[in-house]
């Protein structure tokens, strides 16, 4: 299967659920194009400020993976800031969260594993 860029819908996300702010969640794959091996694999934007809320991971696992800007993320609870070609992994019930806190949009990669 390919896709390109110009199929891949955008939807756009605002203060709800774990969202604070507004998000841009550009779906890469749906999970029946994965043949159900994984439940999300989306490109993030997130302007400057916006945020996704702390939240648990259990039984999935989901992994972050930082393209542009600067963001603070949580890793249960412990703060770090990360750059392009930096990397997150929540699984096993543990928790994350993520903040743009650049003055540019951050993105990255979202993969949700079953």
């Amino acid at each position: 299967m390919i896709r390109l860029k110009k199929d891949m819908e955008t939807i756009k996300v605002e203060n709800t659920g774990n969202i604070v702010g507004t998000i841009n969640k550009e779906i890469i794959l749906t999970p029946e194009e994965m043949l159900d091996k994984a439940y999300m694999f989306n490109r993030i934007i997130v302007p400057a400020g916006s945020s996704i809320k702390e939240h648990a991971h259990q039984p999935d696992a989901e992994i972050y993976y930082i393209l542009e800007g600067e963001v603070c993320v949580t890793d249960n609870g412990k703060e770090a800031i990360l750059h392009s070609g930096d990397v997150v992994f929540t699984g096993n019930g543990d928790t994350h969260s993520i903040k743009n806190i650049g003055t540019t949009d951050a993105v990255f990669l979202a993969v949700i594993l079953k």
